[in-house]
């Protein structure tokens, strides 16, 4: 399966397809001429895939290097890429060189924002290996770090040259990273695409279903992903549907400490904290809440965390990036399979942390 994601820029195509990990030189030789490529990749995925992808990308011609992170969330930050930069000047990398992307949302958010800004730019491409990275994190070209007081906060708009998504990689997740990967899918099913909920809803929500289910979720998740970020690639309109329940998420994230809480579960649960108290308020249809947390829970997501500190979280959201001067954008659902923006005071923000 293909999906064309046709910016006026920058398009490029998402290949998913089981065993494409096998194919990748052919796969990187269709889109870049003979050059050095730097695998970018944290320890743990690169035990189990850089070797196969290096002598991949090495038999199709290129001059292959891999530098490996610690695992985590907490290797999203500036002391990572700098360290990452040094890597790269060591090993002669030039603006007509590559990097490659392999692993999930950390390896994949890392090493976009070290192309992006390495000598002002060099292209790379995405190879995502966790659910979370394959439906969401590897399309749309945002990159970025953390810092201890904001997610994401440092970062670029850059989008690669490419993303091969091989559903096959999932099997070596383990069970609560592949669980973790359904916030970002049902998110996808609650903003854009009741075909893709109502496939959720008659799955039986095990770890088995998922796998069964994986080309098919992410096909679906994907095209939302990819309509969206044609139709607004920086973020200025439709693409803040893509923050429902982001906006407590990231908080929470933060808050609890960076991998304590996995980001897809930060999104469940800042999705059902948020549309409880928007429905509450007359925002969101009566018992759509129920709708949401049920489909968490059947996945194996948490809808709650604790402690639940309010003005920590409170705190955390001010530094948020959809926070403007006085006021935040949230994103709420008029019904399931559509999104809307409401623009509320952060002040106000302090009604949807309160339990």
């Amino acid at each position: 399966m293909k999906l064309h994601v046709d910016l006026t820029h920058n398009p490029y195509d998402i290949v998913i397809k089981r065993g494409a990990l096998s194919e990748v030189g052919i796969w990187v030789a269709e889109l870049w001429q003979p050059q050095k490529i730097a695998i970018i990749t944290d320890n743990h995925v690169a035990r189990l895939y850089a070797e196969k992808v290096k002598l991949g990308l090495e038999g199709a011609g290129f001059e292959v290097c891999v530098f490996d992170f610690l695992e985590g969330e907490a290797s999203k930050s500036l002391t990572t890429a700098t360290k990452a930069y040094e890597f790269l000047i060591k090993q002669g990398m030039t603006r007509s060189d590559g990097i490659v992307a392999l692993g999930g949302g950390v390896a994949g958010d890392l090493a976009g924002f070290i192309a992006s800004t390495y000598m002002r730019g060099i292209h790379f491409l995405q190879i995502p290996t966790s659910l979370t990275a394959q439906v969401d994190s590897s399309i749309g070209g945002k990159t970025g770090v953390n810092t201890p007081l904001a997610k994401n906060i440092v970062g670029s708009f850059a989008q690669p040259d490419g993303v091969l998504i091989d559903p096959d990689t999932l099997q070596t997740l383990g069970k609560r990273e592949l669980i973790e990967g359904m916030g970002e899918v049902i998110k996808y099913g609650l903003i854009n695409d009741v075909e893709l909920w109502q496939e959720l809803e008659t799955m039986s929500g095990t770890t088995q279903s998922i796998l069964e289910h994986a080309e098919s979720i992410i096909y679906h998740s994907c095209d939302v992903k990819r309509k969206i970020v044609v139709e607004d690639e920086f973020e200025g309109d439709v693409r803040m549907y893509l923050n429902f329940g982001h906006t407590i998420g990231h908080a929470i994230e933060q808050t609890a400490g960076y991998g304590k809480v996995m980001h897809g579960e930060a999104v469940a649960i800042g999705m059902v904290q948020l549309s409880r108290v928007a429905e509450q308020k007359g925002l969101m249809p009566a018992g759509i809440t129920q709708q949401i947390a049920d489909m968490c829970i059947k996945f194996g997501l948490p809808i709650d965390h604790e402690p639940w500190e309010v003005e920590e979280l409170y705190t955390a959201l001010t530094h948020d990036k959809k926070a403007r001067g006085n006021s935040i954008k949230t994103v709420i659902l008029p019904k399931i399979g559509q999104a809307a923006v409401n623009q509320i005071p952060l002040a106000e923000m302090k009604d949807y942390l309160v339990k």
